[in-house]
């Protein structure tokens, strides 16, 4: 898969193009210019590193959408084996901007749903952009209650701009399935785990968000709307998405910090798309251990801190 960089990448990519000439050169056998090859990989490296670790918000929610990284369906493969999609709400369609369906754990039996975005641009429109239909979400919510009823843990992965905004979605209640998803999360009787493994985006993702233990990855976003949305609302301005996005809040950072999220999971230097195996290794480490935990706690006792977890969301002390 070709690499394409980001604007604050160019840096990165300038070198990387510099090294691209000189390996091309050397293989021809006009010269040996290994040393210096050596050389520009390694301040290559430092310098990914450097504009890594100081990232801002806006440029941590490029990274969050960049074309490579992966999808539900890629960590899915990685992490999981057994996978056996489940197709369909039983009442309008399929909607293969959501995927869902059985796999194995470790060994252990789970229920997985994800927004799944595509790559090519025929995928993409197939996929709907990861934008799911109301048909989505109610699939999501027939899988769940299969979960609950096969009592099985669940496993969600969050990757979408937001829910579809159509006109035929608003009319086979886009709102309303997102609401009844929500409601039946907060009380589904089976350990919940959910993973922000791109961008987060509004109702959309949290129609798959309600859980017993809420992970993101270190380069993704989850917040209530886009920084251009907010920035053209607040100011009539989408080029201000910048300063929107440092307002918002929407990094892993924050949220953890904020006890939004519990858990923040380290990426490979330059993002989950620059080395989607180690990313894959380091996801599925966090998702094994924190689902050893809540797995074996009684229902009543999962249920109850569920609600208390959900209800600390926005307390704050006055000063």
């Amino acid at each position: 898969m070709a690499q394409e960089y980001l604007d604050f990448e160019k840096p990165i990519a300038d070198l990387e193009k510099k090294i691209e000439e000189l390996t091309l050169f050397t293989s021809s056998g006009n010269i040996d210019l290994e040393e210096e090859i050596l050389k520009l990989h390694k301040k290559s490296d430092q310098l990914r590193a450097e504009i890594y670790s100081r990232l801002t918000p806006w440029q941590k929610a490029q990274i969050s959408r960049h074309p490579n990284r992966p999808y539900t369906l890629d960590y899915i493969e990685a992490m999981m084996t057994d996978f056996i999609e489940m197709h369909g709400d039983r009442a309008f369609a399929d909607d293969p901007a959501i995927v869902s369906g059985m796999a194995k754990q470790d060994g252990i039996p789970v229920i997985v749903i994800g927004h799944q975005k595509g790559r090519s641009t025929k995928d993409k429109i197939y996929r709907n952009f990861g934008m799911p239909n109301p048909e989505g979400y109610r699939k999501a919510l027939r899988v769940m209650r299969f979960a609950e009823r096969f009592n099985k843990p669940l496993i969600t992965f969050i990757d979408t701009p937001g829910a579809y905004p159509g006109i035929g979605a608003e009319e086979r209640g886009q709102g309303e399935s997102i609401a009844r998803n929500l409601s039946v999360m907060s009380q589904l009787r089976v350990p919940i785990l959910t993973v922000v493994i791109g961008e987060g985006g509004s109702g959309g993702a949290l129609a798959l968000g309600i859980a017993d233990r809420v992970l993101m990855l270190e380069h993704s976003t989850y917040s209530v709307i886009s920084p251009e949305g907010c920035a053209a609302i607040l100011w009539n301005n989408g080029s201000k998405a910048s300063e929107a996005a440092e307002l918002l809040k929407i990094t892993a950072q924050d949220l953890f910090q904020m006890n939004i999220v519990d858990e923040v999971i380290e990426e490979p230097i330059g993002g989950a798309h620059r080395d989607p195996r180690r990313a894959a290794e380091l996801l599925k480490e966090s998702v094994s251990r924190n689902l050893s935990e809540i797995r074996n706690v009684p229902v009543p006792d999962l249920l109850t801190l569920r609600y208390e977890r959900l209800r600390k969301i926005g307390v704050f002390d006055e000063l």
